[in-house]
Formats: structure tokens, C-alpha cells, sequence
């Protein structure tokens, strides 16, 4: 009779889910123990590095990743670093160690005495398994729940379970499969044509769940076939379209008055993959122009439940996007006369990048480097979030997978996120861009890059500051605010404590020249650069 241990390895294997993130605790040594061929173990330092790293690595390769987490304490150091996989709707199972059970009621040390309570509402689903003999079916849950929402699953196992001898029903799992399609009827599909047909100036919302479900090229296609302008969603976490395509208008801006202001003008407002909407700042106002209709199409049925304004449909965004492509007629004219001369024109050009101040680069000059300097298919992780106006002015995205940003807004996903992402598409260049005041949120993601020789290039923008925080206490009317400098940390040296090699570079020739090198491992390049304000 196999053991609890052996039969959780065994459906592990047979789902894929090899690679295990995790900074290993007492109680998760015995869930550890003879993981055997095939299986990798990538360490983290800390919690919050772990949960980024496999954040990005989920991301990256479209299937779950799992999590090894240590009891309250290790969950506890994940939340923040999970707070942007649930707003990713990254697909990850996260397993934690518990005290043996006879020691969890009398709450002994490492005890974690209401597991599942401490993860909720944070993860689609959390649990603890009430006998060892019930540990792999809720492992298997674990997978498929955090498949089927889209969201992080939770699980608490007692160390003494994986030891136990597991009953022959338990190795019903290993041949287990759930699956989701979701397309819409035959009557919502006429009526979603119809109405993107009536429409006399349709427009697109697309957010990051187009790039997540490799639906980025379709996007495009469904944009030219209409004729429409396209924005990203608010609050954008992947892109899920060229940047520079003549239809692209730009990421919506994160407030409700700026939003209806943006939409002005268009009578349909189609949204693809994103909630309605993620805003930020409070910018109150009507939340569309009048005789403004809004659909949505999404997979998350809470983002549908709670959204304030338009209709929406349940549904797989792809199966609509094939859908209205298949039905609608040839493709139209692009809406602005004045515009760019439809589809087939020309990208826009990039304008020349602003200068820096003579001692610093302007974040604009780093990114025009980047742009020139590396190949058209890089990954970039993008975690600066004062430079956000200047990465989209120099920037020319136009292959799936380009862009990666903390999803809820944590800090402490762009080192660890990158970290992930480059163990992911090992044969694919990825890039860091992080600033000083984010990088400390994820340091330690530096060491396992080391330890694993993954191809990373980061770049790390410092400006002394908490860039996006001094803006915003301008915003606010708080000029006097505290804590938001940050002087005397050379990166380079913490780097290189971590075994990442690294350089302080000053000028763009400079920056470029170490751009065109091609390490086959880390690095670190760091740039100081002028304050800027992220819009």
C-alpha cells in the first residue's frame, strides 16, 4: 500500500506540477521528502520572493505553479506577494505545513489553529483535509480549483498525513480531469453580434486576461475586422495589444471621470478579459458618457457580479472573439478620419526621448535604450511605477507575453515576478525594470536567480525617492509626508553580495554598450535617473 506522500507525488507528476517554489519550514520537510526525478525544487528567501517567483512563472507558462509554504508564519509573509497572483488571477496551489495533529488543538508552537480562516477571503479556496486519508483528493482539488477560478488555492496538511497509508480510493486521483468550456448560446451570441453590428462606434477595452489565455494576436485581428480604437484596461497588468498599433489608444486611465471622458463619443464599448473597471484614484463622475452601451465579456463571474454599470456575459472571451469574427463582415475603416490610415497603416513612431539632467538619465532615455538595444521578442517586468507614462512613450510591444506589472499594485512582484519568468522561457530574453524603491520588496529573489544561473537582465532605475508616493502626496495635498526618501544603497554592491554581477552605468552609450552584451546567467545594471511622475 503506497503512503500519503507517494500517491500526492504520483498526481503531482501527472499534472505537471514539478517545478515547487518554496522556502522550506520544519513542518513541510516530511511533504519534501523523496521528491524524486523529475521533480525541481526552486528556493526562495522569503515568502513574499516565492509566491512572486512562481507568480511570474505561472504567467508565463499558462499552468499552475505550486507553492510550498511553512505553517501561519510563511503563509503569513505570502499574503502581500498574493495579494497581486488573486488580481493576476494566476492559477497557483499553495501547500503549507502544519504541526502534527495531535498538537494543533493544544496550539503548539508552529501550530496553525485555523488554517484555511487565515488565507480567506485572500484565495479562491482554502482548506484543510479532516484525515490523512482525505489529503489527496483535496490536494486534487486544490489543482482544480485553482484551475477552474482562476485564482489561488490553499491548502493545510498536518506533517504527520504524508507518512500515513493511503486506501486504494486515494489512487483514483491519479487519473483525474477536470475541464472548463464555457461559449456562449446560440440566442447570446446573436444578440452580442447584433449589437456589435448596430454599433456605429464600437470601441475595445481589452485587459490582462487577453495575453494570459494567448488570445493577443486574435485581439488584433477582431480590432482590425471592426475598424475600432482600442484601450488597455485599467490598471494593466499584462498588455493585450501592440502599443504602437494605429488603433491603440493607450492604457485607460485609472479614475471614473477620466474613464467616461476617454470613452466619449462611442456608442458600444465592448470590454474583453478585464473586470469594469480597476480603478485607482478617486476621480468621482458619470461612469459612462451618456447613450454610451458597455458589454462585458469575461471568465470571472465575481468580476461580472460586481461590476457597477453595463451588461455582462459569463463566457470565454476567446469563443467570443472567434465568434464576432467569424460573423461580422469585411474589415472596416478605422473610426478616425484624421487618424492613421486604418489596420494595415503604419505603427506609430516613437518620439525622441527626453534628456536627464546632465548628472541622471531621464527614465526615457533608459527605455529608448532597451527599445533599440534588445530583440523585438523580449519579456519585460516592469515594477517602476513613477516611470509608467515614459514606458509607454518609448516602448514598441508587439509580441504576446511582453509586459508583466504587479496585478493589485503590491510591491515586491518585479524582481521575484522576473526571476519567474526567466525560469519559465529560459530561450527567450526577460528583463527586470525595477525601481529602487520596489527592488527592496523582493531583494532576495537576486540570490535564487544566482543560485540558478537564470537568464535575467535586471534593470534598476534609481532615483532615491518613492517616486509614485511623491506624486501622489502632491495629489493629496500632503507635501510634508515622511519616509519617502531613500538615499545611500548602491544596488550594485547588494547584488553582487547575492552573486549576481553587476555595474553602475551613467551614460546612455554606456547603457547601451552593456545592453548589447548577452551574459549567460544574472546581472544587474544599474542607472540613476531624474524624478518623474507616473502620468
Amino acid at each position: 500500500m503506497s503512503c500519503v506522500r507517494h500517491v500526492a507525488h504520483a498526481f503531482l507528476r501527472r499534472q505537471g506540477l514539478t517545478t515547487v517554489f518554496g522556502n522550506p519550514g520544519s513542518n513541510e520537510l516530511p511533504f519534501l521528502a523523496g521528491l524524486g526525478a523529475g521533480f525541481r525544487y526552486v528556493l526562495g528567501l522569503h515568502e513574499g520572493a516565492v509566491v512572486g517567483m512562481a507568480d511570474g512563472y505561472a504567467q508565463a507558462t499558462g499552468r499552475p505553479a505550486l507553492v510550498s509554504l511553512h505553517a501561519a508564519a510563511g503563509s503569513g509573509n505570502a499574503m502581500g506577494a498574493l495579494t497581486n497572483a488573486v488580481a493576476a488571477r494566476t492559477p497557483l496551489v499553495l501547500v503549507a505545513g502544519q504541526q502534527v495533529r495531535p498538537a494543533v488543538g493544544p496550539e503548539a508552537n508552529l501550530a496553525n489553529t485555523d488554517a484555511a480562516a487565515l488565507m480567506k477571503p485572500l484565495v479562491g479556496w482554502a482548506a484543510e483535509p479532516a484525515c490523512a486519508g482525505d489529503v489527496p483528493r483535496a490536494l486534487a482539488q486544490a489543482v482544480f480549483e485553482a484551475r477552474l477560478r482562476r485564482r489561488p488555492a490553499y491548502l493545510s496538511v498536518p506533517y504527520d498525513d504524508w507518512a500515513a497509508d493511503a486506501d486504494d480510493n486515494a489512487l483514483e486521483v491519479l487519473d483525474r480531469q477536470v475541464e472548463r468550456a464555457a461559449e456562449p448560446s446560440a440566442e447570446q451570441g446573436r444578440r452580442l453580434v447584433r449589437q456589435v453590428a448596430s454599433a456605429r462606434r464600437p470601441a475595445l477595452v481589452l485587459g490582462g486576461d487577453i495575453d494570459a489565455d494567448g488570445l493577443f494576436d486574435d485581439a488584433v485581428r477582431l480590432a482590425e475586422r471592426l475598424g475600432a480604437p482600442v484601450w488597455a484596461a485599467p490598471s494593466l497588468f499584462r498588455l493585450p495589444f501592440p502599443n504602437r498599433h494605429p488603433l491603440f489608444r493607450g492604457v485607460l486611465p485609472a479614475g471614473i471621470a477620466p474613464v467616461c471622458e476617454a470613452l466619449e463619443g462611442h456608442d458600444l464599448v465592448l470590454v474583453l478579459g478585464a473586470p469594469v473597471f480597476r480603478y485607482h484614484e478617486h476621480l468621482p463622475g458619470r461612469y459612462l458618457p451618456r447613450g454610451t452601451r458597455l458589454v462585458q465579456v469575461t471568465e470571472d463571474a465575481a468580476a461580472a457580479a460586481r461590476a457597477p454599470v453595463g451588461e455582462a456575459l459569463v463566457a470565454d472571451p476567446g469563443a467570443v472573439i472567434t465568434l464576432l469574427a467569424e460573423r461580422l463582415g469585411s474589415p472596416a475603416a478605422p473610426q478616425d478620419p484624421g487618424g492613421p490610415r486604418g489596420a494595415a497603416g503604419p505603427y506609430r513612431p516613437v518620439p525622441a526621448p527626453a534628456r536627464g539632467d546632465g548628472r541622471r538619465l531621464h527614465p526615457e532615455q533608459v527605455f529608448a535604450a532597451l527599445r533599440d538595444g534588445l530583440p523585438g521578442d523580449t519579456a519585460y517586468v516592469v515594477e517602476s511605477t513613477s516611470t509608467s507614462a515614459s514606458w509607454w512613450r518609448q516602448m514598441d510591444l508587439r509580441r504576446p507575453g511582453s509586459y508583466y506589472f504587479p496585478a493589485a499594485g503590491g510591491l515586491g512582484f518585479g524582481l521575484p515576478g522576473a526571476v519567474g519568468v526567466a525560469m519559465a522561457q529560459p530561450d527567450r530574453p526577460v528583463v527586470g525594470v525595477v525601481g529602487d524603491g520596489s527592488a527592496n520588496y523582493g531583494i532576495t529573489a537576486l540570490w535564487t536567480a544566482a543560485r540558478y544561473r537564470v537568464p535575467l537582465t535586471v534593470v534598476l532605475l534609481r532615483n532615491g525617492t518613492y517616486g509614485a508616493l511623491r506624486w501622489f502626496s502632491g495629489l493629496l495635498g500632503v507635501p510634508d509626508a515622511p519616509g519617502l526618501d531613500l538615499p545611500g544603497m548602491d544596488f550594485t554592491r547588494i547584488a553582487e553580495g547575492y552573486g549576481v554581477p553587476a555595474r553602475h552605468v551613467e551614460a546612455p552609450e554606456e547603457l547601451r554598450a552593456a545592453l548589447a552584451e548577452r551574459p549567460d546567467g544574472p546581472r544587474l545594471i544599474q542607472v540613476d535617473t531624474v524624478l518623474t511622475a507616473p502620468s
